[in-house]
C-alpha cells in the first residue's frame, strides 16, 4: 500500500491509542498509548513527507524478505513510522534480554532478541550508538513470567543484546 497525502494520525481517547486513518473505512490502531506520544500528534496531523519516506523505506525493505504479505508489511511499516516519529524517548530495558555473545555481524534491521522465556524477531526502528529502538514482530513476546509485549510494541535495548537474524548453522523462526 502506497503512502497517501490523505492519511492522518489520530489520537483516540476512546482506545487510548494512536491511530492512522488510511481513508474511508480503513484505520490502523497502533499499540502506542497516548501518554507515550510526543505533542506532535495533537491536532491529528497529516501523514508528513518524512512519515511517507520512512514508511516506504521500511515497507520495501520488509518485502525483500518474502516472509510477510503486503498487508503485514504495511502494518509493520506504519507502526515503525509511528514509533520512530511520535514516541517519546524511552530508557533501555535490556535486563529482559540475553547478551549476544557471537561474532556474526548484524547487517539487517530485522533482528532477534532473546529473553529468558522466548526468542523472537524485532525490527530496529532507530539505532543509536549504545542502544536501539525496536518493535516486536511476534504475535506476543514473553519478556518474563509476568510481562508480555504485544505485536508492534516498542522497546529500547542496548545494542549488545541484539542477535543477528541468521546465524551460521541456525535459522530464525519467521513471523
Amino acid at each position: 500500500m502506497q503512502a497517501s497525502k490523505d492519511w492522518r494520525w489520530t489520537r483516540s481517547e476512546k482506545s487510548n491509542r494512536l491511530h492512522v486513518d488510511l481513508g474511508p473505512d480503513l484505520e490502523l490502531m497502533t499499540p502506542f498509548k497516548l501518554r507515550l506520544l510526543t505533542e506532535d500528534t495533537r491536532g491529528n496531523p497529516n501523514f508528513s513527507l518524512q512519515d511517507a519516506e520512512f514508511y516506504n523505506q521500511v515497507f520495501q525493505y520488509l518485502q525483500q524478505f518474502a516472509v510477510w504479505n503486503d498487508a503485514i508489511c504495511c502494518q509493520i511499516a506504519l507502526n515503525a513510522t509511528a514509533a520512530k516519529h511520535y514516541l517519546l524517548p524511552m530508557q533501555p530495558k535490556s535486563w529482559f534480554f540475553k547478551t549476544y555473545e557471537g561474532t556474526a555481524p548484524i547487517n539487517d534491521a530485522v533482528v532477534v532478541l532473546e529473553s529468558e522465556c522466548q526468542r523472537g524477531e524485532f525490527l530496529i526502528v532507530e539505532c543509536y550508538s549504545e542502544a536501539s529502538l525496536c518493535i516486536n514482530l511476534q504475535t506476543s513476546f514473553q519478556l518474563d513470567e509476568h510481562l508480555v509485549l504485544e505485536p508492534f510494541q516498542a522497546i529500547k535495548v542496548l545494542n549488545n543484546r541484539i542477535h543477528p537474524l541468521m546465524q551460521p548453522n541456525k535459522s530464525a523462526k519467521t513471523a
